[in-house]
């Protein structure tokens, strides 16, 4: 027997005006995504522990198995392992987004998180030069995808890394601003020496350098010590992969010593590779037991505020995604479960902490159905799985798959 858990990132929604008061997974034709909420086990998943923030690291933490409560250093320190950077216990890792403000000001406004969702080549080059600009700064600069890359503050013999001020800063992330103004994120920063020199000097470099894109500035955020996490095969007893195209849930996949499949073209945008993703996944399931496939574009599309293309995006991971996989894969003993990580609602703009909705499907599974897979369906099930990090051992317990 197999396991394959499709994520959806940000899938949940609310009801939208423009989508005739429906959320856009109730708007998007589902089909395959319904056939097995009407014979599986259909419900709810609170994958956000209480007091802890609506975040995808958080999220995909838990829906992975590991209590974040436990786990969880900052979401810097988990894109820092998906590079395979080898950072001191001390450190104090930073994720670090290019974005685009209105004025590097208190005046300014964060007009988009991801600077127009800069190619990560452009991206590069501006890494590189930012590196120079922080040279004599004791702080590391490294590249990542897109938008995505991250900064390291080095622990100093007396202070620095995580003993610093900058590890209790709580800055907010950059996709819970849009259009918002960043006055009060600046005087955090401005209480670093450090940080403020750096991001002062990037934003003169951005503003004077024909870099080709919208990056006008460094937003450093989600910060925390080195990620260390159990081994999945020793937790659960399958030799497991994640299939991303996000650092975040390679580095996820990384600590927990399970394959991290790269696959070209994968962009984390509703253009991604979704047949090279579902080819990889096939591909390790013929030497291994459980893939982690993880889809980031309904997210971006609830980020940017666009009800249509979040339709679209959950209409692809239905149609590129869940349904050649089940061909793929019928007559088998393959368990499917299927959820997304946390709600990215169009009307907010950003992550919320309400209860996800899921659906475990196996052929001959004692049943626990819904008419359809939505948030409203699933709630009407009665089924809630409390803690997000017992997911998968409730998956793996129904299914008769629990090693």
């Amino acid at each position: 027997m197999k396991c394959i858990f499709l994520l959806a990132d940000g899938m949940g929604d609310w009801p939208v005006d423009s989508l005739g008061g429906k959320t856009p997974l109730e708007a998007a034709h589902t089909p395959h995504m319904d056939a097995m909420a009407a014979s599986g086990v259909v419900g709810l998943c609170r994958s956000i522990p209480q007091g802890m923030p609506p975040g995808s690291d958080v999220a995909n933490m838990a829906l992975l198995g590991f209590d974040p409560a436990k786990h969880h250093t900052g979401r810097g320190p988990i894109e820092a392992a998906a590079m395979g950077l080898v950072t001191w216990p001390d450190d104090l890792i930073f994720r670090l987004n290019l974005v685009t403000v209105s004025e590097f000001s208190d005046a300014g406004v964060m007009r988009d998180y991801s600077a127009g969702h800069i190619d990560t080549k452009t991206a590069h080059r501006i890494v590189a030069g930012l590196s120079r600009t922080c040279a004599g700064i004791d702080m590391s600069v490294y590249p990542g995808v897109q938008y995505r890359h991250i900064l390291v503050l080095k622990a100093g013999a007396e202070k620095g890394g995580v003993k610093s001020y900058e590890a209790s800063m709580a800055v907010r992330p950059p996709h819970d601003i849009t259009d918002k103004p960043i006055a009060e994120d600046l005087a955090l920063f401005r209480q670093s020496p450090i940080l403020w020199e750096f991001m002062a000097k990037a934003a003169t470099v951005l503003a004077v350098t024909d870099h080709g894109s919208r990056a006008n500035a460094v937003w450093p955020w989600g910060q925390g010590g080195t990620l260390r996490l159990p081994s999945f095969e020793e937790k659960y007893g399958l030799r497991g992969a994640v299939v991303s195209a996000v650092d975040l849930v390679k580095g996820l996949g990384r600590a927990a010593g399970m394959e991290v499949v790269d696959v070209p073209g994968a962009t984390g945008l509703l253009d991604t590779n979704y047949a090279g993703k579902v080819a990889a996944a096939l591909d390790f399931l013929t030497r291994g037991d459980f893939v982690f496939l993880h889809v980031e574009a309904p997210d971006e599309c609830g980020h940017g505020g666009q009800a249509a293309d979040k339709v679209e995006a959950v209409e692809r991971f239905d149609r590129l995604v869940v349904g050649p996989l089940r061909e793929a894969l019928a007559g088998t003993e393959t368990v499917f479960l299927t959820a997304c990580d946390h709600f990215t609602p169009i009307a907010v703009k950003t992550h919320t902490t309400d209860p996800v909705p899921f659906v475990l499907w196996r052929e001959g599974l004692s049943a626990q159905p819904a008419p359809a897979f939505t948030e409203a369906l699933a709630a009407g099930t009665g089924l809630v799985v409390e803690q997000g990090f017992d997911l998968l051992d409730f998956a793996l317990d129904r299914a008769g798959r629990r090693a």
